[in-house]
C-alpha cells in the first residue's frame, strides 16, 4: 500500500501533470509531452530537469532519422513519490468532504 506523502516537488501544477502523464506510460517522447502539456520546449526541459535531478524521472537521448530525440519515464523512486502525492491530495480530499461529527466554527 502507498503511503500518503506530500510531495512539494510534485506539487506544482506543471510538474504534476508531467507526473501524472508518465504515470500511465512506460516512456514518453519529449514531443508528445510538450503537445500534451502545452509546454515550450525550455519550460519541458526546466521540469524534466528538475525531476530527474531528484531521481523522480530518468530521460534518455538517442538518434532517430537522423534526429536527436529525447524521451522520459518516472523511476520507481518518481512512481513511488508520485503515488505517495495523489494518495496525500486525496486524504485531503476525503477529509474536506466528510461529514463532521461536531459543531462548525467558519
Amino acid at each position: 500500500m502507498t503511503k500518503a506523502q506530500f510531495d512539494e516537488l510534485i506539487h506544482p501544477s506543471t510538474r504534476l501533470s508531467l507526473a501524472a502523464t508518465l504515470a500511465a506510460v512506460d516512456w514518453a517522447e519529449f514531443a508528445f509531452l510538450k503537445e500534451r502539456l502545452g509546454l515550450s520546449d525550455s519550460a519541458l526541459s526546466k521540469q524534466l530537469t528538475t525531476l530527474e535531478e531528484a531521481g523522480y524521472v530518468a530521460t534518455e537521448r538517442r538518434l532517430s532519422g537522423g534526429r536527436r530525440k529525447v524521451r522520459a519515464r518516472l523511476t520507481d523512486t518518481g512512481r513511488d513519490a508520485f503515488n505517495g502525492h495523489i494518495a496525500a491530495l486525496q486524504a485531503i480530499v476525503a477529509e474536506a468532504t466528510a461529514p463532521s461529527s461536531g459543531s462548525s466554527s467558519a
